[in-house]
């Protein structure tokens, strides 16, 4: 997992002596405080059964070259939680048609902290982190690292499904086992849910915004390197340009929030289209789609048997759960993925050509989605889970909502409207994100009569769909 104890972070801030960023050895203006337990997270006391662990350390990165560990990621690092997320893929079934996307969660999670420890140098070397604490930063620091601490198996598969959300999964495990107590260890005993919040969206802290906002860290670090692992040229995101430009600003009287320089519009639209870009064609491929449809009929058929329990599927990784389901796979979806026997499309429709009135019942009702899939598959001749609709969607793909300092020093809010002369991609979102989404219908095999039907049904309120499958009456 190491390598190396000394050397500088790739493509960012230099480290210091004492594995903290160079350019916080200076804080005149910073405030301090004392987290619940009476702990500095400066001085680290030491758990009596846990072997001693180096100040810091480096790490290799196929994307950010060397990233800098500090002693509070350090201990994280190594707990049973956080190196579970070795196991667990970035990019779900994407493998299956971009055989380098193999990369996994523990990786992002490192791209994500070191981004992170780069945005706090830059923000710190113009003199902006005053508003923030030392225990804000370390606190962001070990959001970044722990985000996707409560990830499942294979990406967002079962969130779509039905399933509980992993930052939900992931704050109770910020204070669960070995990593509770290391994160207790670190800052205190609310540290842990300090942390959950900056998770979950829901701190006060002036550093939110690195966290999860319009220009948060993590979309940075995914985007780039799940285009470099996949190989595709889509997610190129000016990075450096990017984090030149944060900026804290005063939104209202004491609180503050993450913002860009006008300078830096330019570098947040590329942050945007390489989003777009990436879930046209990687994430949303026809193919990753049909194998994500099939994994997450497998996975209800077998919670719904009894053959596994959602803390399991939780606790699982990427092969684990394949093992699992490979075991009793009663219903042969699950070793069709495994030898790459996916459903085909026997509908493709972008979803300009689809009614503007789709019902939300279609991507947020997971159970009345699937007994209209084999309502539908019995009216074609094929039996359950042979017929699979997918029309996946992400409305907030292309969102924008944060503060914009102007070269004159005025402060205004860029929005998804965008703002004349300056960010013009959000004003066209709604039409990229109709260029990105496309409404699928998978088949194991072919149907015996036309699917074109089944579009009109979408438009249906739930409550009459329900009606139609409950008394057997065709869908198409």
């Amino acid at each position: 997992m190491k390598d190396g104890k000394d050397g500088k972070d790739g493509k960012g801030g230099k480290g210091g002596k004492d594995g903290k960023v160079a350019a916080h050895r200076d804080r005149p203006a910073r405030r301090t405080q004392k987290t619940d337990g009476g702990l500095n997270p400066r001085v680290l006391p030491a758990l009596p059964d846990v072997p001693a662990l180096p100040t810091t350390e480096v790490i290799r990165d196929p994307l950010w070259d060397n990233i800098r560990v500090d002693h509070p990621a350090l201990l994280a690092l190594d707990t049973p939680a956080v190196q579970r997320l070795r196991y667990v893929r970035q990019v779900g079934h994407s493998f299956l048609v971009y055989p380098g996307a193999t990369h996994t969660r523990f990786e992002h999670a490192l791209g994500a902290y070191h981004l992170t420890r780069r945005a706090l140098a830059a923000l710190e070397e113009v003199g902006e982190l005053g508003p923030a604490t030392e225990e804000e930063c370390l606190a962001v620091r070990m959001a970044a690292l722990l985000h996707d601490i409560g990830h499942y198996p294979f990406s967002h598969a079962l969130e779509e499904a039905g399933f509980p959300s992993h930052e939900t999964l992931g704050v109770a495990k910020l204070s669960q086992g070995l990593l509770g107590e290391r994160l207790i260890q670190i800052g205190g005993l609310d540290f842990p849910r300090i942390v959950g919040a900056l998770i979950t969206g829901s701190s006060r802290s002036p550093l939110q915004g690195l966290i999860s906002g319009s220009i948060d860290l993590d979309k940075v670090d995914y985007l780039s390197r799940d285009a470099r692992m996949c190989g595709v040229p889509y997610g190129t995101v000016d990075v450096d340009r990017l984090l030149s430009s944060l900026t804290v600003v005063e939104v209202e009287p004491g609180h503050f929030e993450i913002g860009v320089q006008e300078k830096g519009v330019s570098a947040l639209e590329s942050l945007l289209f390489a989003k777009y870009q990436m879930y046209r064609n990687v994430y949303w491929h026809h193919a990753v789609r049909s194998a994500t449809c099939m994994f997450k009929r497998a996975v209800r058929i077998a919670v719904r048997r009894g053959t596994v329990t959602v803390q399991a599927i939780a606790d699982a990784t990427d092969d684990g759960l394949m093992e699992l389901l490979l075991a009793r796979d009663q219903s042969g979806l699950a070793s069709s993925i495994r030898a790459r026997r996916l459903h085909k499309r026997a509908l493709d429709l972008p979803a300009s050509e689809v009614p503007g009135d789709v019902q939300p019942w279609v991507t947020s009702d997971p159970d009345l989605l699937e007994r209209v899939e084999d309502a539908i598959a019995e009216q074609v001749g094929l039996a359950p889970g042979d017929v699979l609709l997918d029309f996946p969607a992400r409305s907030a793909m292309l969102g924008v909502n944060l503060p914009l300092r102007t070269r004159s020093g005025t402060i205004e809010r860029l929005t998804d409207a965008g703002r004349a002369g300056h960010l013009g991609l959000p004003r066209v979102a709604d039409e990229l994100y109709r260029s990105a989404r496309r409404l699928r219908i998978f088949v194991s095999s072919p149907p015996s009569r036309s699917l074109e039907p089944v579009v009109a049904m979408l438009t249906w309120p739930a409550e009459q769909v329900e009606a139609r499958v409950a008394a057997a009456s065709s869908l198409i």
